[in-house]
């Protein structure tokens, strides 16, 4: 053990030493929290999503166009 720990002095930088105790959270930043919670499960990630495989959709669409359709060449 280094002669910090034995002495009981701890430095800002120990990991191991507690945290303490968390001061209470106000209303204001529950809310907050909940509404941004509900603003990303709602109204951001299905429009990502939706725009992600429309992108995607498009991406397919516009190389069949230049290269030709996916298969064998025509006999």
């Amino acid at each position: 053990m280094s002669a910090a720990r034995q002495s009981g002095a701890v430095s800002s930088f120990d990991a191991s030493s507690p945290a303490g105790p968390r001061p209470p959270m106000d209303r204001g930043t529950r809310r907050r929290e909940l509404a941004m919670f509900l603003l990303l499960a709602v109204f951001i990630w299905p429009v990502l999503s939706v725009a992600v495989v429309g992108g995607y959709g498009f991406v397919v669409w516009m190389s069949q166009l230049i290269l030709g359709p996916p298969g064998p060449p025509p006999v």
